[in-house]
């Protein structure tokens, strides 16, 4: 597995996410209040899916979602990245970022955020980032505004057969 650091902030480095982080992900993938904007928490097959997922978006597109790791002590609170998505058939690419619900509220989601903002693009050179965010997620929402984001469009996401306003 590759552990070169792709971005740094002043508390976490990234790196590629690999099968041997399962249980760490499982812990944040797997919890249902986390991942409430999916409908509900991963299953374990569902995050080895998105593991491997994020490993083909690697090696396809040069980036995806990566681990998010403290300094310090090596353990990943969350995951942050961006990558290829869709909305009403059209392509973009994304920002995201998911933490384990203990690292809520410090801080940590904007500071990847930006970095992964200020990477896609001045070094990839991507001219235009989206955030697929559900209305009533209030922190997404900051984040994404406190990075000069705005609503460019609302669409229905299905999740799980439900159908879900982004």
């Amino acid at each position: 597995m590759n552990q070169q650091h792709i971005l740094e902030t002043q508390r976490t480095y990234t790196r590629h996410i690999g099968p041997d982080d399962f249980d760490e992900i499982a812990a944040i993938l797997g919890d249902g209040e986390v991942m409430y904007a999916w409908e509900q928490a991963f299953t374990e097959e569902e995050i080895r899916d998105w593991i491997k997922e994020n490993i083909v978006r690697y090696t396809r597109d040069g980036y995806s979602y990566w681990a998010v790791v403290l300094k310090g002590s090596g353990r990943i609170i969350g995951v942050a990245g961006i990558f290829r998505e869709d909305a009403d058939n059209e392509e973009y690419i994304g920002i995201g970022y998911i933490f384990n619900k203990t690292f809520w509220h410090r801080g940590f989601a904007f500071e990847c955020a930006e970095a992964c903002k200020h990477y896609a693009f001045h070094t990839l050179h991507i001219p235009f980032l989206t955030a697929q965010i559900r209305p009533d997620n209030t922190s997404s929402k900051k984040i994404a505004e406190k990075l000069g984001m705005s609503v460019i469009k609302h669409f229905v996401r299905v999740y799980r057969g439900n159908p879900v306003p982004h």
